[in-house]
């Protein structure tokens, strides 16, 4: 037995295993981040673990899918092995005296990827069989598709190899043959070859997994076995390079939806990137790797600042190129755009826009609505299309016509966007059943897919790709992908620019819609908008009682740039900077002086009910005079109340960073907190003109509510539209109805 367990310590599996943990720890950080995201540990909330275990691909869950990531799964264990055999093969020389060292290498260092394989499959089958609600039979497809990936990239690697060994054996044949030429490279290593610290290794797998005992390799001389190697290591690295010009061609064929491979399969292959570059600088640089690194960083630095290369996201349609034009982002501007006679004359304009609304109205005195929706990817938007489409069929199609502002974050007013475009089409005379669930199923569709493709292929590895909006050209990246798919999603309904809404917003055909983003410079909020919005820069108040008014925490965007084309801007771009999530999507930087950069709505007003109840105050007295009052919708992807998700510390690691992460954890909840205040305030100022009616998704399980994400599984489309059913919102809806049929009977809740 004792035996057994020396062989087994040093076997070259557990030898390599060993060796993985002790040196270049950093490698198995990935194998970390790929076993805890198919866990469901590593971002659980935003449904990490779905990108792997569901993958879509031309928005299915498919044979076809799965063969994307099994094969996105197989070049990053290639190039694991690739990158940890140019690293470790100088510690096993008995490898190069073995036929085909690196298909040994790779056997023998099958340990963590089995390992990961066999946890996938048991993940896999688990979550399909309950979140994608298949059978076994489809299972059983989606498996086989992705085994067929994977061997299909191990055999394709293998073979690319096999061609390598024996163009290495053929060139080092006449050293072998030459007894003399032997001896002497013999001689003159020997003392050096000795005094080598190598790994003990006496037993290996060969290529039938038949267990073989290594070779004495004393008798080959240093020159001869680092020769064998670095030929090999030559090898890696240039299918490493084959691997990157893959990808490059891949940036330019990214606008075909063929080629927009699953998230899943994008984020690996990124890993893979990151893997393979580091065995490269440790292979050509070595000790070098990381001076090298420092002067690259400070290079890159110097060129960044003095914007001789430029990675930022622009914002679409936007004019860019007039740099003695662009506005100073200072106090003095800010104040300025929200000047007394500023506001003044911004008010009137919108006082024309209700006036224009309530000549539509059959009624005297009619409601006026003001929609808000939270945040929350595709859970969102597709919880706040399903409430939008029951809420018209209850006002037999009129909600638009009702309605005069939307506005909100992120996920949220993906839907409603797409909720008011087909309202807008079917006024316009088009045949459009606006209570259509395929709706819902377009703006509940994947947005991930080209994202990631587009982060690995285009930011990363393609040259720049250009396209015009109008007259002005823009750079191809994660940001226009994102564009583009949704813009697929929505049959190419938002299409358009905001002077494409300008009139109808003007004569108030369709509500207004305000979309926000936050400003990191400063966390002011960004008001984007197709008319004026002075009046929503800073709190309003009397200036006959205050002397020293609140400094503008909002700007307004079409104000701040008027002589950039602010019009132009493509309501796909208004999306995306409302709904900016970080990371994920790129930072739109926008052309002033100072550049300032915007981020996701939700950072400053996750649920829109700041902007909607500032709206009020400050249009309140033309509201008491021409309204039965306001009613506030509010349709929000978490339940109220802030008792979901509290933070618990459960490990001694959690009490260290409990400090430094309770504002992240509890940021909505503070920003309910603060805005409960405002909605308080409200009610007080409106009395019985105002009117708050929230829709709230509550999923049938605690532990199944659907991830914050671009990208929901059948079972979580599934929750959502049955949300609509639950007891508080079918309450939510008795009182709209009530309200509607006579807003005096209700008491104000």
């Amino acid at each position: 037995m004792k035996l057994f367990l020396q062989g087994l310590y040093h076997s070259f599996p557990v030898q390599l295993v060993m060796l993985h943990f002790k040196k270049f720890q950093v490698l198995l950080i990935f194998w970390f981040v790929l076993f805890s995201t198919v866990n469901g540990s590593f971002m659980k909330t935003f449904g990490a673990d779905s990108l792997y275990l569901a993958p879509e691909y031309l928005g299915n869950v498919s044979m076809l899918s799965t063969l994307f990531v099994g094969m996105a799964i197989g070049v990053f264990i290639m190039s694991w092995n690739i990158t940890t055999f140019i690293l470790f093969s100088r510690h096993f020389r008995f490898l190069a005296t073995t036929s085909n060292p690196f298909l040994k290498y790779c056997i023998n260092n099958v340990g963590i990827p089995l390992v990961f394989l066999i946890f996938y499959f048991i993940k896999a089958v688990a979550f399909d069989c309950n979140k994608e609600l298949m059978s076994y039979g489809e299972i059983a497809l989606l498996v086989l598709g992705f085994l067929s990936g994977l061997i299909l990239i191990v055999v394709f690697s293998l073979f690319y190899f096999f061609r390598a060994d024996k163009n290495i054996i053929r060139r080092l044949t006449p050293v072998i043959s030459n007894p003399q030429l032997f001896k002497a490279q013999f001689k003159k290593d020997e003392t050096r070859l000795n005094q080598s610290r190598l790994i003990r290794v006496e037993w290996y797998l060969n290529a039938m997994f038949k267990v073989k005992k290594v070779r004495d390799v004393s008798h080959y001389s240093r020159e001869f076995i680092e020769t064998i190697f670095s030929r090999h290591h030559f090898a890696a690295v240039v299918s490493i390079f084959i691997a990157f010009i893959g990808l490059i061609l891949l940036g330019f064929w990214l606008d075909n939806p063929l080629f927009q491979l699953p998230a899943a399969a994008g984020i690996t292959l990124f890993f893979a990137i990151l893997i393979a570059v580091s065995g490269a600088f440790s292979y050509f640089l070595q000790s070098w790797s990381i001076p090298f690194l420092i002067v690259l960083f400070i290079i890159t630095n110097v060129l960044y600042r003095y914007e001789i290369i430029d990675p930022s996201n622009k914002a679409y349609g936007l004019n860019y190129k007039n740099r003695d034009q662009r506005p100073l982002y200072n106090s003095e501007t800010l104040l300025s755009l929200c000047a007394p006679e500023k506001i003044e004359n911004d008010k009137k304009n919108m006082i024309s826009i209700l006036e224009n609304w309530k000549k539509k109205q059959t009624e005297a005195k009619p409601l006026m609505f003001l929609i808000t929706t939270s945040g929350g990817g595709n859970r969102s938007a597709t919880f706040t299309m399903n409430v939008l489409q029951h809420l018209d069929s209850m006002t037999h199609g009129e909600l638009m016509n009702k309605t005069v502002l939307i506005t909100g974050a992120s996920g949220g007013m993906l839907g409603a966007s797409y909720f008011r475009e087909l309202s807008r089409a079917r006024a316009a005379g088009m045949p459009i059943n606006v209570q259509d669930k395929k709706y819902m199923n377009d703006i509940s569709n994947d947005l991930l897919n080209p994202l990631f493709t587009s982060f690995v292929a285009r930011d990363l590895a393609a040259p720049a790709q250009r396209f015009k909006v109008g007259e002005y050209e823009y750079i191809k990246d994660r940001g226009y992908a994102f564009e583009q798919k949704l813009n697929a999603n929505t049959r190419g309904m938002l299409n358009k620019q905001l002077k494409d809404w300008y009139n109808d917003e003007k004569n108030a055909r369709i509500p207004l819609m305000l979309f926000n983003s936050v400003v990191t410079r400063d966390g002011r909020k960004m008001i984007v908008s197709t008319q004026p919005m002075s009046f929503l820069m800073r709190p309003a108040y009397d200036s006959s009682h205050i002397m020293d008014a609140a400094d503008p925490d909002a700007v307004d965007y079409q104000a701040l740039f008027a002589k950039q084309d602010p019009l132009n801007l493509r309501m796909l771009t208004a999306l995306r900077m409302n709904a900016t999530f970080p990371y994920v999507l790129p930072n739109v930087w926008l052309p002033s002086d100072p550049v300032i950069d915007v981020m996701d709505a939700g950072i400053r007003d996750n649920y829109g009910q700041e902007t909607a109840l500032r709206f009020i105050q400050v249009f309140q007295q033309w509201i008491r005079e021409n309204t039965s009052g306001v009613v506030l919708l509010h349709i929000r992807d978490r339940k109220t109340g802030g008792w979901e998700h509290p933070y618990e510390s459960s490990n001694i690691t959690e009490i260290a960073t409990k400090p430094m992460l309770l504002l992240e954890y509890n940021w909505y909840k503070m920003q309910e907190y603060s805005q409960n205040d405002l909605m308080g305030l409200a009610q007080s100022m409106m009395g019985n003109y105002f009117y708050n009616i929230c829709f709230q998704y509550i999923p049938e399980k605690n532990d199944a509510r659907a991830a914050l994400n671009f990208h929901l599984t059948k079972s979580e489309k599934k929750d959502i539209a049955g949300a609509l059913g639950s007891s508080s919102n079918q309450q939510a809806f008795s009182m709209f109805q009530n309200l509607i049929k006579n807003t005096h009977s209700l008491t104000v809740r």
